[in-house]
């Protein structure tokens, strides 16, 4: 405390630290930026940081929670890889916000925002990636999302049950991240967030998967780079560093005010080239026989551990205490929505650790 204090009255102007930082927001960020000042919070809280602003919080709360460190054993493309140069939930998550910070700087918008988004984006990703999710589509709810999961748990089931109690800018920009196979900068009023900075993390994701993703597969050898479309190469690149300078250099230098709003823009070409090589990657790569065949057995573990977990409620609510999520409270929640939780919450190894021990004869000697 005595140190804070002393860096308070270094400054010689009477401000904290965290109101210094903003008034630098304010002689910084484009009028189209959102400054961290004024952001609201879903409920008050009482204890005041001096230093950190509150889009710093969010990011810091988000980095520290149990959800953010399970993104590591959780799938991206390539189900539970033994390489360690394949990307997985977290890596992805790292670079898109790497990317949301590098485009949210270049248009003088709010870095701390952008970040603290792209960190969010995939807390509540399934086990197994896109298999986990359809299958929690399919056997609990048609409106299960990876976003809608995302939102729940920083405001429900991280912190015991007390959520994270994020900013609202930062809960919209989760909510509004994807929209599956939708358009790259989708024009459908209520499907964009309501921050410049949000909208962002959304393309950002775009451009981190489609390099990333292309880059696994090509290690893979699931593709080969004489396969990639001619275009994609000639308008985008050939490695990655060049594909993703040359993705958000053409993003930065389109997109401005019109009308009043900032809009996000990419030229025709570059996002010709993009929308090509997103099809070829869902074609080839995320469709492909021995991707697919992974993600119909990961679809069968999802579906065996959700109807187990049916049947034996007392077993989910250890698994509850275990994840440090809320206990299960049938009139708060109901089961079918804790086992779904849990469930999305899994890491891939985890999520076949336990399915082994249920489900698979275990030698006695």
């Amino acid at each position: 405390m005595k140190a804070l204090q002393k860096n308070l009255s270094e400054t010689g102007t009477g401000l904290s630290i965290k109101e210094i930082f903003q008034n630098r927001e304010r002689d910084f960020l484009s009028r189209h930026g959102t400054p961290s000042q004024g952001a609201t919070r879903r409920f008050a809280e009482t204890t005041i940081c001096n230093i950190r602003t509150p889009f710093q919080m969010d990011r810091d709360r988000i980095v520290y929670s149990n959800s953010f460190r399970r993104l590591k054993y959780k799938t991206q493309v390539f189900l539970s890889p033994l390489g360690d140069h394949y990307r997985t939930r977290l890596t992805h998550t790292l670079e898109v916000a790497e990317i949301a910070r590098n485009i949210a700087r270049a248009m003088r918008m709010n870095e701390d925002l952008a970040e603290a988004v792209a960190l969010g984006h995939d807390l509540g990703h399934t086990p197994f990636g896109h298999a986990g999710e359809v299958a929690l589509t399919e056997i609990h709810s048609p409106y299960f999302s990876h976003s809608n999961q995302s939102l729940r748990v920083v405001d429900t089931l991280e912190n015991k049950g007390q959520g994270l109690n994020l900013t609202r800018d930062v809960r919209d920009g989760i909510l509004k991240h994807s929209k599956g196979f939708g358009n790259i900068i989708p024009a459908v009023p209520g499907e964009t967030a309501v921050t410049v900075e949000g909208r962002i993390v959304r393309v950002a994701d775009i451009m981190a998967y489609l390099n990333h993703d292309l880059d696994d597969a090509l290690r893979a050898k699931v593709v080969t780079m004489d396969q990639v479309p001619d275009i994609c190469l000639k308008k985008l690149g050939r490695t990655h560093s060049v594909r993703a300078s040359t993705m958000i250099e053409n993003l930065v230098s389109h997109s401005g005010p019109k009308n009043g709003r900032f809009v996000l823009e990419i030229g025709q070409d570059i996002f010709n080239a993009m929308t090509i090589l997103r099809k070829f990657l869902y074609e080839k790569v995320y469709r492909s026989p021995g991707v697919h065949n992974e993600f119909i057995k990961a679809k069968k573990i999802i579906e065996g551990l959700y109807r187990y977990f049916i049947m034996h409620p007392d077993h989910l609510q250890a698994e509850l205490e275990k994840m440090e999520m809320a206990p299960w409270d049938m009139d708060k929640n109901g089961l079918k929505r804790s086992v779904c939780d849990v469930i999305a919450s899994m890491t891939d190894r985890y999520a076949l650790e336990v399915y082994a021990k249920l489900f698979l004869p275990n030698p006695l000697v």
